[in-house]
Parts: C-alpha cells; sequence; structure tokens
C-alpha cells in the first residue's frame, strides 16, 4: 500500500480495495467462550469458526480473494487429464518464477512429504533449514533424519531492530557440512519467511550467500516459498540494493537461486493448493512418479480445478505492491503499538501476523506448562480472538518423553490477506491490553490427550487451577456480561 498521509492524524494503514462481500461474524459473551474452550480442550484449533468472533489463528487457505480470482473460477476446466487450467497455472508460475516444471499437490506439507521420501534415502540423514516448519520437520524425523536449524543466533532474540532476522548462518552451514559429509545432508531448504519465529524475512544477499555455499559441496537447495510474499514486500523495502527492482524482477532472482521452488498455494496465491517447481527435466522426471501415488494426475494433483484458475490470478496478483503490503502494514501497526504499551512483541513486525513473546508476557508460567498456549487460551476468553500457540506445543517429545523446549515462544495473531480492517485491529490491540495488565491471572495448561505427533493440532488440554473461570469474572467485570 502507498504511505497515505493524513491531515491531523497520525498515520495509519488505509486498504487498497473495498469490500463487496461480507461474512457475519458472532461475538460470543465471555461465560460462553468459557464453556466453549473448554469443551475444545483449551485448543483454538477445537473450536467451531461460528463461536470465532476474530479468527486470526492463520493466515493457510483463509485469504480474502479478489473479484478477479472469483470470477476465474467459472472457466475452470475440470477434465481428469490434460486440463487447460493446469497449462494456465504452469505457464504463469513459468512466467513469473521463470521455472519450467511444476509438480502439483493439494497444499505445502504434500510437497514437503515427497521432498522428504525423494531426498532422504536412508535414516540418520541430515536437512539444513534457516528453520522448521511443523509439517516440514514431521516429515524428516518420521524417516529418522534430523533437522538443523542454523537460523543466526539474533533471529532468535525476540525484540530487536534487526530487518531479516531469518537469514542463515552462513558459518554455521559450513561447520554443519563439514561435520556431517555433503553426502549426509539431503538438502538446504530455506523458508522465506520463517514462519516460527514470528514471519521474519530473510534476505536475498542471504539467499544467495546459502545456496551459493551448498552447491559448492554439491547440496541440493529448496526454497520454501509458502510466504514468499510477505518476504518479498521486506526485501523491497527493507534490502537497500534491490529498492529499485520491481517485485516480478525480485521473484525471478530469488527463484534463479534454487534448484527446486515449492509452496502452500493456501498461503501463496490466495486459494488452495500447492506446487513444486523445478528447473531440472531429469529431476521432474524423478519425482514424477509420486504425484499420481500420494496426489492426483499430473494436471490437477489433488487440487480442485476452480481454485488452481483462482490461484492463477492470485500469483499474479502477488506481483502488485499494493497487494501483497497490506498485511505487513497491519502487523507493524498492531506491533507498534503493543509494543509501546509495554506488551513484549517480536519486533520488528513481520509478515503472517503479530507475534507475542508469550514467556516475557507469562515468565510466571514454566514452559513445560505452555505459556504460549495459555495465553492462546485466554486471548479467546478475552474478546473471542482465536489465535495459535506457537512454541513448546508445538513441539514433538523428546525420545525420553521430556518435553522438548521451543527456542521462542509465541502467541501469533494472524492477519490473513484482505480479511480484516483497521477497526477490527484497533479491537485486538484493546483485548491485549487488558489481558497484558491482567497477565498474573493466567496460569498454564497440562496435556489431558496428547497425539504423538503434530499435537498441537488435535492434542486437548486442561488448566492447571481455576485460572479461566476467575479471569472471565474480572473480563465480566470491566466489560459487562454481554462483551
Amino acid at each position: 500500500m502507498p504511505e497515505i498521509k493524513f491531515y491531523k492524524r497520525p498515520a495509519a494503514p488505509v486498504e487498497m480495495h473495498k469490500v463487496k462481500i461480507v461474512q457475519k461474524l458472532n461475538l460470543l459473551p465471555a461465560a460462553q467462550r468459557l464453556e466453549k474452550i473448554q469443551e475444545a480442550g483449551f485448543n483454538t484449533f477445537g473450536l467451531h469458526n461460528g463461536d470465532v468472533f476474530m479468527d486470526m489463528l492463520t493466515d493457510s487457505g483463509v485469504n480474502g480473494m479478489s473479484d478477479n480470482m472469483q470470477s476465474a473460477m467459472l472457466r475452470a476446466d475440470d477434465a481428469y487429464a490434460g486440463s487447460e487450467t493446469f497449462y494456465r497455472m504452469r505457464d504463469k508460475l513459468e512466467e513469473i518464477t521463470g521455472i519450467k516444471y511444476l509438480l502439483p499437490t493439494h497444499q505445502g506439507r504434500a510437497c514437503e512429504n515427497i521432498l522428504a521420501e525423494h531426498f532422504l534415502p536412508r535414516e540418520d540423514m541430515v536437512v539444513i533449514m534457516n528453520y522448521h516448519f511443523t509439517t516440514a520437520k514431521a516429515h524428516i524425523t518420521r524417516r529418522n533424519c534430523r533437522v538443523e536449524e542454523l537460523v543466526t543466533d539474533a533471529g532468535l532474540q525476540t525484540k530487536s531492530d534487526l530487518p531479516f532476522k531469518g537469514n542463515i548462518d552462513l558459518d554455521k552451514v559450513k561447520a554443519c557440512i563439514e561435520k556431517e559429509g555433503a553426502d549426509n545432508v539431503g538438502f538446504l531448504r530455506i523458508e522465506a519467511g520463517t514462519n516460527l519465529i514470528g514471519g521474519q524475512p530473510i534476505s536475498y544477499e542471504n539467499m544467495k550467500a546459502a545456496t551459493e555455499l551448498a552447491k559448492s559441496y554439491g547440496i541440493m537447495t529448496v526454497l520454501d516459498a509458502s510466504l514468499l510474499q510477505d518476504n518479498l514486500y521486506f526485501i523491497k523495502t527493507r534490502e537497500e540494493s534491490m529498492k529499485d527492482l520491481s517485485i516480478r524482477e525480485i521473484t525471478k532472482m530469488i527463484c534463479d537461486l534454487f534448484e527446486i521452488v515449492y509452496f502452500s498455494g493456501r498461503k501463496f496465491g490466495f486459494a488452495r493448493g500447492g506446487g513444486i517447481l523445478v528447473h531440472s527435466e531429469k529431476l521432474y522426471h524423478e519425482m514424477e512418479d509420486f504425484i499420481p501415488m500420494y496426489e492426483g494426475f499430473l494436471t490437477y494433483g489433488g487440487m480442485s480445478v476452480k481454485e488452481m484458475e483462482a490461484m492463477t490470478i492470485g500469483f499474479e496478483e502477488t506481483m502488485d505492491m499494493d497487494v501483497i503490503s497490506q498485511a505487513p502494514q497491519f502487523i507493524k501497526h498492531t506491533v507498534d503499538v503493543l509494543d509501546a504499551y509495554g506488551v513484549p512483541m517480536v519486533t520488528p513486525g513481520g509478515g503472517l501476523g503479530a507475534h507475542i513473546d508469550a514467556r516475557q508476557f507469562l515468565s510466571h508460567i514454566p514452559s513445560e506448562e505452555y505459556p504460549a498456549g495459555a495465553l492462546t487460551a485466554a486471548m479467546y476468553l478475552a474478546g473471542g480472538i482465536r489465535g495459535m500457540e506457537r512454541g513448546t506445543m508445538s513441539e514433538e517429545r523428546n525420545a525420553d518423553g521430556s518435553e522438548h523446549i521451543a527456542l521462542v515462544e509465541m502467541l501469533r495473531l494472524a492477519f490473513p490477506r484482505r480479511v480484516f480492517t483497521l477497526s477490527q485491529a484497533e479491537y485486538v490491540i484493546d483485548r491485549v491490553e487488558w489481558l497484558y495488565d491482567h497477565r498474573e491471572m493466567i496460569h498454564g495448561l497440562k496435556f489431558v490427550h496428547e497425539p504423538k505427533t503434530l499435537r498441537f493440532f488435535t492434542g486437548k488440554l486442561a488448566p492447571v487451577d481455576d485460572w479461566p473461570q476467575k479471569l472471565v469474572e474480572a473480563y465480566i467485570k470491566d466489560f459487562g456480561e454481554d462483551q
């Protein structure tokens, strides 16, 4: 979005679109919200969406479509094989990325499954990353292989002014390759930007140096481009050498660095699907058998063709600075206001959402009692706002059954693209400030049903005492019974 100046008011983000279709929201009274979170096992994934006022769980598959995306869905070609919809999607991706070959999948984690199966043929192999994503790591560890997270130390400092906290530490990468042996490194995976440390971006120069280093050892280079549109915005606005280039030029330069680029269309493209882009025809043919085996035929890959048509338009809209700048600017506004109030935020504001440092916010709760999970539940109680825990709950236990304590412990308040208004962001800010002033009332959680893998999705928890009831009583005292 362009920076629109105000006459006598502080500058604020202004949406560069108008609303034409709306969906009614429902704000349950606080006492009912307590009942609903109890039924959900104090896990916001278990809430019915009809019981949620502000759904800030994720930006995955819930972004706002444009009028052009909606209308494109009407021309979808639903042929099982040879769908013209697929060729339009493939050609648009080649135009934008410069990559010729596309393997379509139903979403990003399907790409991760295929990459793990193809590039990790034996146990105890290593995948080097700047930082992991939950499903990417799960596909690797289930094959008894390991992830080495080598983000720079500064990237784990929640409060700073560093522009590219997602950068990978090149010295650590080299040392890891030398220690493990290049033949034992399945691939280098770069995530742009880093979901689990606050949507923090990685610079073009860092990506370039990391891929050159990996290639010098003969190691495959892979880009997770699911959050690329946010990262493009930050490269354009924060990286001095890139400021005069267009978003389209930056995208092509990034994709030229990697041998494989994969994405979740639920984020990149504003629709639902995914794909693996491959420069090499030989590598494409090595991996193509996985698509009919796991996904569908090579010209739909488990996706709805209507979604594919919409996504094709979404890729083009991702090249528009006015489109990709709204979420980062809303996030920056939210982070800056809350930071000024004293709330421990992850700074600077990144992509994906506004992230609260739950370890600092709830410093009285030990990591083993999931402070980010407790804060996420409290956020729903204090306003009907559904966020997502990004901390120890999102990790898997160690082999001996002990907790694997997350390096960062955060509540993520996602900003789906083109969904919320600034007044809704102000409501969120107000309720976070109230919660911060009552933070000592929040205590921990414990698992009562704990799946072995990706437990944060379907696990159920219980409070360690009656803190939710007391928090709701305090909320009703301040806001009334109908809020």
